[in-house]
């Protein structure tokens, strides 16, 4: 089991594609910096030796900022936003969306569930 960045990639894919289970990485990064070490996108995590998982991680701590460290700036982000009090701001405060969407119908995902009428009584049955 290899472990980069505090997570443990699989064993059985191509490290092209496990490489992307690390946050902030993504397919095209990913292929970048297996040109840089020179690794083959179709070997495999489980095939690698300790000198290419050595070079992926001197990679990955030099040029990208991953994980955590790209966790925080987000949410620091998203915090200076809200306190500048600026209109996306205020939509992440308010839990709506950003960027244009409309909210009358559709934006579930960031409004939650569909709530019903409560206590509203059914009509008698005859």
């Amino acid at each position: 089991m290899v472990r980069i960045a505090g997570v443990d990639l699989p064993k059985n894919k191509r490290v092209e594609i496990a490489l992307t289970y690390i946050y902030g990485i993504n397919i095209t990064s990913s292929q970048k910096i297996l040109n840089e070490t020179r690794i083959t996108k179709y070997r495999r995590i489980l095939d690698l030796n300790d000198d290419e998982i050595a070079r992926l991680r001197s990679v990955l701590d030099e040029h990208y900022q991953i994980e955590g460290d790209l966790r925080r700036l987000e949410s620091m982000n998203i915090k200076r936003l809200m306190d500048i009090n600026c209109y996306k701001g205020k939509r992440h405060r308010l839990g709506l969306p950003l960027r244009g969407q409309r909210t009358r119908t559709n934006a579930r995902t960031r409004r939650g569930s569909k709530k019903t009428m409560a206590n509203k009584k059914k009509a008698p049955k005859k």
